[in-house]
C-alpha cells in the first residue's frame, strides 16, 4: 500500500485545469463553478476557495438554445495562466458563453473584467483546448463558435491579435491536446525567434476514405508574427503543420491518436525532446504506445522540407501531393530571422504577397516527423493511456534517464524507464479507487521533495515520485531498477536519494539489477497451515520486480501450475481439493535474468500439513464410556478437531495476513482412547462432502442422455414407417417385410401410370440392350388382346407412336358411378 493524498470537495466535479506555482508552494485547481488554491507540499490542506458560478439568466438562455441547465449550462474552468506574480488570467465556459477575468492571487477575488472569452477558451466543456501563457500573451487552440465547428488556433495580444485561416487546409476538425513554447538559443547567431507549438490529431487532408482518417499532426507558429500587411491581415504568416510518425514498421501497426504530449526541456540536454502518447484510431486491439522525437528533426522538417498542394486530378483518394515548383524567397511560413533581415524585412508585415499567398495556400508540410530509433519507446496492451509527464534523473554513477510518468484512462499510473535501448514499467499505482481516467497530470519541477498532481472528474491526488519504502530488502531495492532509490546500509533502507543531504559513498545502486553487492540474506520465515481433506488453500505470494517470473516449488520439485488442481493468480496460488499428498513445503521464487545470468530469491514459503484424525474404538474389556440416558450400548463421543487435546495431532496457525486458508466444515469424526482392530475395520471410513462432491460421476447422466435419444430415435423412425416418410429403397424394403407384394401408392392417375410405364421400359429396354419392348403391366384397363408373338396389333402402332409423343395426354373412357351424372 502507498500514501497518496487525495482533495475533492462534495458537489464539485471536473478537477481538470491545474497550475503549479514552484515559487509560492502553491497548486490552483480549476473545477467547475470554483477555483481552489491548496498547498502544494500538502493538498489536503485548502488554502482559498472562489466561486465562480454562471448567473440565473445565462443559465436560463442557455437552456433555450437546447443544452442541459444541470450539466452544461455551467461554469467550467478551462484556462488558469499565470500572467504575473500577482494575477492569474482565467478563462470558464460560462454556459456557452465563454468569458474570462483576471485573479488576484493575493486576495484571492476576480477583477470582474468578464471579458469576451472566444477563440480562447471553448462554448462546450466537451471540446477540446490547450493553452499557454508566453510573456503575457495568451495563446491557445480551440473553438470559435457555439456549434464547435470554427477550430481556431489565437494569440490574445492587446497589440496584434492573430487567428488561423477559417480553411480546411488549415485546421480539419483538430482535436487539441498541448500546447508549448520552445525558446530560441540566446548564444545563437541566426537570430531565430521562439517557437510557440501545438499538437493535435485532425481529420487527414491528404486522403479521402470512406470514414474519416485521423492524421496526428504537429504546428507552429512564431512568437514575433504580427500577420500580413495585405494578404493575411491579421493571420498567421508563420503557420505550418506536419504529421507526427508513430508506428511499428515490422508488425504494421500505426498509432495515429495523439492523446497528450510533454516536452522535456533540462539544462544539461542539447536539444528539447517530445514525448507523446498515442493509440491507433480503431483501438480494438487495446494497445497504446510512447514515441520520442528530437527538436532539431521538427525544426529540420519545417525549415528544409518540401509543401503538399491540392491535388488536380479528380476521382483520386489522394487529394494532396507533393509541391516540386519554385518556393518563393524569403521562405514561406519561417520565422525572422538575421537572413530575412539582411534582406529587408523587419518584421512579416514586410513580407512580399507572393510569399504570405503560398503559405495561404500550402499549410502542410509533405515531410513527416520521426520519431528516435524509428519506432515507439513504449508499447502497452490492454491499456490507453491519456496522459505523460517526464522528468530526466541522474543515478549515482552518473548516468542520466529519463523516467515517463503516464496517466491511464482507468486511473493508474505506469513508472517507466528508459535504459539498454528498452523500456521497463517500474511500478504501476492506482490513483483513483473509482478508476476513472486521468484527465491531466503535473510535475514539480522543483528541487528537493518533488510531487506529482493528478486531476480527474472527482478530484486531485498528490503522489511522490518514488515509494522507496515499500522495498524492505536490499535485492528488492535493486531489482526495482528505480533511479530514485539506493539501499542505505548504514540504516538497512530503501532510501529516495533527492531527500537525502548527504549521499555516503556505500549506498548500492544499480538499474541493470545486479544485486550481486547486496550482503543481506533473504530468509523468509515459513507459513504454517493445517487443512482438511477437500479444502482449499491460498497460498500469498507478492513479487516486487515487474521483470522477474514467479516460480513455484513443492517439496524442491518445480509446480506445475497447468494442472487443474492449480490454478495461479498474480500474487496468490490456489490449490483445489486439498487431499494427504499435498503436505509438504511450498516455495514463492522470483526469477530473472540479470546480464546472462538467473537471479532467484524465496519470496515467501508455506508449511502445508493435513489435520490427522485417529479413528480408535473401545475394546471388549474396557468400561462403557458414561453418557447421558444411561444406554447400553456404548457410544463414541464427537471430537472436534480444533478442541481436541487427546489422540488429535495439532498445528501452531502462525496469525499471518499473507496466507489464508478457505475450507469446508466435514462430519463428525469418530474417536477413542481404546483401539480395536476388529472393530476398528469394521467402521467406514470418514469421507469429507467436499470430496464426494468433487469426485461425483457423470455416468448415470451420460447414460440416461442416451437412452432418451435412442428411444426418440426408434419413435420418430417407426412414425415416418408408418407414413411413408421415408427414400424409396427403404419403401421398397418395408414392403417386403411388412405388406408383401402391396405396392406404393403413385403419384399418377392408373391410365398415366399404365403409359407410364410403358414409355419407360421402352425406352429403357431399347436404347440400353437393344431387346424388344416389354409390355406394360395389367393394370385392369386394358381390353385388347395381346398377340401371341408378343408384339402389339398392327393397327395400333400409329396409336402406340402418338402415346408415345404425348405420354400424359391419353384419351380413358372413362365411365362413372354416379347415376345421376349419367342422366344428365
Amino acid at each position: 500500500e502507498v500514501q497518496l493524498i487525495h482533495f475533492h470537495k462534495s458537489e464539485v466535479s471536473n478537477y481538470s485545469t491545474l497550475l503549479l506555482s514552484e515559487n509560492k508552494s502553491v497548486l490552483y485547481v480549476g473545477a467547475r463553478e470554483v477555483i481552489f488554491a491548496l498547498n502544494a507540499m500538502d493538498i489536503s490542506v485548502k488554502l482559498h476557495e472562489l466561486p465562480w458560478e454562471v448567473t440565473e439568466d445565462k443559465r436560463i438562455k442557455c437552456a433555450v438554445k437546447g443544452k442541459s441547465e444541470q450539466t452544461e449550462c455551467r461554469n467550467y474552468v478551462r484556462v488558469l495562466q499565470q500572467l504575473n506574480d500577482t494575477f492569474l488570467y482565467v478563462c470558464g465556459t460560462y454556459a456557452f458563453q465563454p468569458t474570462c477575468d483576471y485573479l488576484n492571487v493575493i486576495s484571492f477575488k476576480l477583477g470582474g473584467k468578464n471579458e469576451d472569452g472566444k477563440g480562447r477558451c471553448p462554448f462546450d466543456p466537451a471540446q477540446s483546448y490547450t493553452s499557454i501563457m508566453v510573456d503575457e500573451e495568451l495563446y491557445s487552440g480551440t473553438s470559435y463558435n457555439f456549434l464547435g465547428s470554427e477550430p481556431i488556433i489565437s494569440r490574445h495580444s492587446h497589440q496584434s491579435p492573430l487567428r488561423t485561416e477559417y480553411a480546411i487546409p488549415w485546421l480539419n476538425e483538430p482535436n487539441f491536446v498541448f500546447a508549448d513554447v520552445i525558446r530560441a538559443d540566446q548564444n545563437s547567431t541566426d537570430g531565430e525567434d521562439d517557437k510557440i507549438y501545438f499538437f493535435f490529431t485532425e481529420v487527414s487532408v491528404e486522403y479521402e476514405f470512406v470514414g474519416k482518417l485521423m492524421i496526428p499532426r504537429i504546428a507552429r507558429v512564431c512568437k514575433r508574427d504580427q500577420g500580413g500587411l495585405r494578404t493575411l491581415q491579421k493571420k498567421w504568416t508563420s503557420f505550418l503543420k506536419a504529421r507526427l510518425i508513430c508506428t511499428i514498421p515490422d508488425k504494421h501497426l500505426i498509432f495515429n491518436v495523439i492523446n497528450d504530449v510533454f516536452i522535456l526541456k533540462s539544462p544539461n540536454l542539447k536539444e528539447p525532446v517530445i514525448y507523446g502518447v498515442f493509440t491507433p484510431q480503431l483501438n480494438n486491439v487495446g494497445l497504446s504506445a510512447v514515441c520520442a522525437y528530437n527538436m532539431s528533426t521538427v525544426e529540420e522538417v519545417f525549415s528544409k522540407g518540401k509543401y503538399m498542394q491540392s491535388a488536380t486530378v479528380e476521382q483520386s483518394h489522394t487529394k494532396w501531393v507533393r509541391y516540386n515548383g519554385e518556393i518563393p524567397n524569403p521562405r514561406p511560413g519561417a520565422c525572422i530571422n538575421n537572413e530575412a533581415r539582411a534582406s529587408n524585412y523587419m518584421s512579416s508585415l514586410n513580407l512580399p504577397d507572393k510569399t504570405l499567398q503560398f503559405v495561404k495556400d500550402h499549410p502542410l508540410m509533405d515531410d513527416s516527423v520521426t520519431p528516435m530509433g524509428d519506432r515507439p519507446r513504449l508499447v502497452k496492451r490492454d491499456v490507453k493511456y491519456t496522459q505523460i509527464v517526464v522528468d530526466r534523473v541522474t543515478a549515482l554513477n552518473g548516468t542520466i534517464y529519463d523516467i515517463m510518468f503516464i496517466g491511464t484512462d482507468r486511473g493508474a499510473l505506469h513508472k517507466a524507464i528508459s535504459y539498454e535501448n528498452g523500456m521497463h514499467i517500474i511500478e504501476e499505482t492506482q490513483l483513483f479507487p473509482n478508476f476513472e481516467p486521468v484527465q491531466t497530470l503535473l510535475l514539480s519541477s522543483g528541487t528537493g521533495r518533488r510531487y506529482l498532481f493528478a486531476g480527474s472528474n472527482s478530484g486531485v491526488v498528490q503522489s511522490p515520485l518514488a515509494f522507496c519504502d515499500k522495498y524492505t530488502t536490499c535485492v528488492d531495492c535493486v531489482l526495482a531498477r528505480d533511479p530514485y532509490c539506493a539501499w542505505k546500509p548504514s540504516e538497512a533502507s530503501c532510501t529516495d536519494i533527492f531527500k537525502e543531504d548527504r549521499i555516503e559513498r556505500n549506498w548500492i545502486q544499480n538499474i541493470g539489477g545486479d544485486a550481486s553487492p547486496c550482503s543481506d540474506k533473504v530468509r523468509e520465515k515459513p507459513l504454517q497451515h493445517t487443512f482438511k481433506h477437500g479444502s482449499t488453500a491460498e497460498l500469498k505470494c507478492s513479487q516486487k520486480s515487474n521483470l522477474a517470473q514467479v516460480v513455484w516449488k513443492f517439496k524442491d520439485d518445480v509446480l506445475r501450475v497447468e494442472s487443474p488442481k492449480y490454478r495461479l493468480l498474480e500474487k496468490a496460488l490456489l490449490i483445489f481439493n486439498l487431499s494427504e499428498g499435498d503436505s509438504g513445503v511450498y516455495q514463492c521464487l522470483s526469477e530473472e535474468k540479470v546480464k546472462n545470468k538467473k537471479f532467484s530469491q524465496v519470496l515467501a514459503k508455506h508449511v502445508l500439513e493435513l489435520k490427522k484424525v485417529q479413528h480408535t474404538t473401545v475394546g471388549p474389556t474396557a468400561a462403557p464410556t458414561p453418557t447421558e440416558g444411561n444406554s447400553d450400548v456404548p457410544k463414541v463421543s464427537a471430537v472436534s478437531s480444533e478442541g481436541s487435546t487427546a489422540h488429535t495431532s495439532t498445528t501452531h496457525m502462525v496469525p499471518v495476513t499473507t496466507a489464508r486458508i478457505v475450507t469446508k466444515p466435514i462430519g463428525a469424526v469418530l474417536s477413542s482412547a481404546a483401539s480395536n482392530t476388529e472393530l476398528f475395520n469394521s467402521i467406514p471410513d470418514a469421507v469429507p462432502e467436499k470430496t464426494m462432491f468433487l469426485k461425483s460421476n457423470d455416468n448415470f447422466l451420460l447414460m440416461f442422455l442416451f437412452l432418451f435419444f435412442f428411444i426418440l430415435f426408434l419413435c420418430l423412425l417407426s412414425y415416418n414407417c408408418y407414413k411413408g416418410y421415408l427414400p424409396g429403397q427403404c419403401l421398397k424394403f418395408r414392403s417386403v417385410m411388412l405388406l408383401g407384394k402391396k405396392k406404393t401408392k403413385s403419384d399418377f392417375s392408373d391410365c398415366e401410370q399404365s403409359v407410364k410405364e410403358t414409355l419407360v421400359e421402352q425406352g429403357s429396354v431399347s436404347h440400353q440392350s437393344g431387346e424388344q419392348p416389354k409390355p406394360a403391366h395389367d393394370t385392369g384397363y386394358e381390353t385388347e388382346p395381346d398377340c401371341g408373338n408378343s408384339q402389339l396389333q398392327a393397327g395400333d402402332s400409329q396409336a402406340s407412336r402418338e402415346a408415345k409423343g404425348k405420354p400424359f395426354d391419353v384419351k380413358c373412357e372413362l365411365k362413372y358411378a354416379d347415376s345421376d351424372v349419367e342422366g344428365d
